[in-house]
């Protein structure tokens, strides 16, 4: 973005750019803007071109002395108006100044040259295409056209009076008119189709739409800001020019901007990006906050020049990202309180839950003395089966709700798989028997001791198994594991009633269960609980299932245990990761 890597070849836009600079910051209009424009590079060119026909047309009279001290003062005094206008944009004031300084220059420099005959006096022509050039009104042009016919009759005067024997010089003083010529043709583009449009009736797109017109050179450096800049900005257009739209770019948001017009410099037609810019500070605002949401599109002129990039305001799309993101925070809270009730109200029903239940046990086994009739033995059985369930579903709710929270910890140790399994299919095979389902294992010979949480393995193969007995009405359950390189592979299979595609979507979810008449005393824990500590021990899961042919269920563990996978650091990261349930989003790979 250095200046010297953004010149641009074409010189005259460069020029329109430097004039545009110059313009005082109290002009804004966009007619008067460009009608200053112009009168600021006549009078850069007249002041020039001024001193080089007194350095042709003095020596004649004063010698090469009073010539050297006459192109001084000529081109000193010429350059005035130019200030004049750069430092107050009094445009009304110092154009009539000008054209009466003009006409009164020509007229001397005419009758200095040697009078009407000479080719200076070509130069009051001058005067009125400057005027009507500047002004683009038929009144301007009058006044151009006055001042020209004073500068003739003013050089004629002089040239019978003060410069009487003043005798045409040779032809090369064409040269100043010439080069006059060169230089109007060189401004002219100034005023091409841009300015043309500018002045149009009607309302331009940029203000309809509220966005702001950049013209850039290829290296980013802008040439020209269309007027809404100052209410998209909150600054004059001229600010914007050169390097001073990419300064205002918040610097996070540079590194988008620069690769976009790298990507258009090599070909690309368009690019968009979304940029925070910096705005004037204002009373009592952080300086961080003054920023603005703004959105580029950036793309490359048909000539391949430059590039024009219309700026508009971002805002809404900026709320709305700030709302949802604070409607996620607000979820997200409201999320971690209910996890944390649940687990408290969860936690206060065990302790009567306990005693309920151990008072049953007493009870049930007589140890007070015998029932008087077997109603009361029925209703104790009943009570200590009813009491036991509830204790089950209060300690899953708590595991899913320490899960979610993050506070779910794994002790892995060595023990044998094979043991932890005949556990686990011990305490499934009183469910099974009661339906006349067979369960049965195949675990490979080289599986032997593992490394890992037994408590979170047993609890995943015991809520693996339940699932399968209880939506297998008769058939057969099986477990099968595998040792691969570090992982311990497992499938529980059934031949049970399976599951739709719409079912595969829901399940996994707390308190989700899929509809059917085996779910009725179900709460929807199971596959969440099993979900949730497959991943925090670093494994996977996935499920297979189609309605009437059973399903199974892959579960993929680290053999080694967390430790060997990355050590505790690991699982308390991961621990973190299902922090607010987030853990629930994950899709299962599921297939139907």
């Amino acid at each position: 973005m250095s200046t010297r890597a953004s010149l641009s070849t074409n010189w005259p836009e460069s020029l329109q750019a430097a004039c545009e600079r110059l313009l005082h910051p109290s002009v804004m209009e966009a007619d008067e803007r460009a009608r200053q424009r112009r009168l600021l590079a006549a009078l850069f060119a007249g002041p020039v071109l001024a001193a080089m026909a007194t350095a042709q047309a003095m020596p004649l009279h004063g010698g090469a002395a009073g010539a050297f001290a006459s192109v001084f003062m000529v081109f000193g005094t010429g350059l005035l108006a130019a200030f004049a206008l750069i430092a107050t944009g009094r445009r009304r004031l110092v154009e009539p100044v000008s054209l009466v300084l003009a006409a009164v220059a020509v007229g001397v420099l005419t009758a200095a040259g040697g009078g009407l005959s000479s080719p200076l006096t070509a130069m009051a022509a001058a005067l009125a295409v400057e005027a009507g050039w500047i002004g683009r009104t038929k009144r301007a042009l009058g006044f151009g056209l006055a001042a020209t016919c004073s500068a003739i009759g003013l050089g004629a005067a002089l040239s019978a009076t003060v410069f009487a024997g003043a005798v045409p010089a040779a032809a090369w003083q064409w040269a100043v008119p010439l080069l006059y010529m060169a230089t109007l043709l060189s401004r002219m583009p100034l005023t091409g189709e841009r300015e043309a449009v500018a002045g149009t009736k009607g309302q331009p797109i940029e203000e309809i739409i509220g966005a702001t017109v950049l013209r850039m050179q290829q290296g980013g450096d802008v040439v020209e800001a269309s007027p809404q800049a100052e209410k998209l900005f909150a600054v004059a257009p001229e600010m914007l020019l050169g390097t001073g739209f990419f300064d205002r770019i918040h610097v996070a948001d540079r590194i988008a901007y620069l690769q976009a017009l790298a990507d258009l410099r090599e070909g690309a037609d368009r690019r968009v990006v979304r940029m925070r810019m910096r705005t004037p500070a204002q009373a009592g605002v952080p300086a961080g906050a003054c920023y603005r949401a703004l959105i580029a599109d950036i793309a490359a002129e048909p000539d391949g020049r430059g590039l024009v990039a219309v700026v508009r305001d971002d805002a809404a799309t900026a709320e709305l990202e700030a709302a949802l993101a604070s409607a996620k925070d607000a979820a997200d809270s409201a999320t971690l309180a209910k996890d944390r009730y649940l687990a408290s109200v969860s936690h206060e029903l065990r302790s009567p839950l306990n005693a309920i239940l151990g008072f049953s046990d007493v009870l049930a086994n007589e140890m007070f003395g015998p029932f008087a009739n077997d109603k009361q033995r029925e209703y104790v059985d009943l009570i200590r089966e009813a009491s036991g369930h509830l204790l089950s579903v209060v300690n899953a709710i708590l595991d899913v709700s320490k899960l979610q929270s993050g506070s779910y910890a794994l002790e892995a140790h060595p023990f044998r798989f094979e043991e932890a399994l005949q556990f686990c299919l011990a305490m499934s095979a009183r469910e099974a028997e009661g339906k006349s389902v067979a369960l049965k294992a195949d675990v490979a010979e080289d599986i032997g001791v593992v490394n890992c949480d037994r408590r979170a393995l047993q609890q995943v193969l015991i809520n693996l198994l339940s699932n399968a007995v209880k939506f297998t009405p008769a058939g057969e359950v099986k477990v099968t594991a595998r040792r691969s390189g570090g992982r311990l592979e497992l499938d529980v299979s059934d031949t049970g009633i399976g599951m739709s595609a719409e079912d595969l979507e829901r399940v996994g979810t707390p308190f989700i269960q899929v509809q059917n008449s085996y779910t009725r005393q179900g709460t929807g824990l199971g596959l969440a609980l099993v979900k949730g500590l497959v991943k925090l021990s670093g494994g996977a899961m996935s499920i297979e299932s189609a309605p009437g042919t059973g399903t199974r269920v892959h579960v993929s563990l680290p053999a080694g245990g967390v430790e060997d996978e990355g050590g505790k650091e690991e699982c308390t990261a991961m621990s973190g990761a299902n922090l607010n349930s987030e853990w629930n989003d994950d899709a299962l790979r599921k297939t139907a």
